[in-house]
């Protein structure tokens, strides 16, 4: 596979992925319903967020990262209150709001069946944010921020760390190659229902990084 930043249109390295796709196609043709492209800012990225892959009404839908469902409206709100973006969001990608040194997206490009992707589909879709990843570390990148445990795992074999020595953890923040790694529970609404997330710490998470990141 080139190291490219995104897949190609109707991408078929993951034949689950790819049948789960023509399903719903199938059944929701008005959806954008393929490998969703990242969210960018117009400046210099400092800050890259990356989640777990996209829902199936949410990205899938909309084909922008963690929009139109309730991660997307934590989430953004969230980067909203803290100077990572500007504008409104209204839950669909041409509602205006834009990044601000932020990029946003997923460890697997395509939405996968129940929300649960394979090991076989993380690892195929690893070279993409690996390549996303080298890039901006080259220029102005300080810290990613790992959106659940298979992010942050996707995120240290992109970076051929030892995921031993850097273990998943709310609120941790690892020191490595030049930038700072930090882990949050998924922003879904499963865990903020059930109080696996708490809504204070992850503002608390996004006040820490705009401080070190100084925006």
């Amino acid at each position: 596979m080139n190291l490219i930043l995104h897949p190609e249109k109707n991408c078929a390295l993951c034949p689950r992925l790819y049948d789960f796709r023509v399903q719903n196609t199938q059944k929701y043709p008005d959806y954008f319903n393929d490998a969703v492209p990242n969210f960018i800012s117009e400046n210099a990225v400092k800050l890259i967020i990356v989640g777990l892959a996209p829902g199936l009404h949410g990205a899938n839908q909309t084909g922008r990262p963690f929009t139109n469902d309730y991660a997307g409206d934590l989430l953004y709100s969230t980067l909203l209150k803290h100077n990572f973006a500007t504008g409104t969001y209204q839950k669909h990608k041409n509602d205006g709001l834009i990044l601000n040194h932020t990029l946003i997206t997923n460890a697997v490009k395509c939405v996968p069946p129940d929300n649960k992707p394979t090991g076989t589909e993380i690892k195929q879709c690893q070279p993409f944010l690996k390549h996303l990843i080298t890039q901006h570390k080259s220029r102005d990148l300080q810290v990613i921020l790992c959106l659940g445990k298979i992010a942050h795992d996707a995120v240290l074999r992109c970076l051929n760390l030892t995921l031993a020595h850097y273990k998943f953890a709310h609120q941790a923040v690892h020191h490595t190659h030049n930038i700072r790694i930090y882990d949050s529970y998924h922003c879904s609404r499963y865990n903020t229902n059930t109080g696996v997330l708490k809504i204070e710490s992850f503002d608390d998470l996004l006040c820490n990084i705009k401080k070190y990141i100084n925006i």
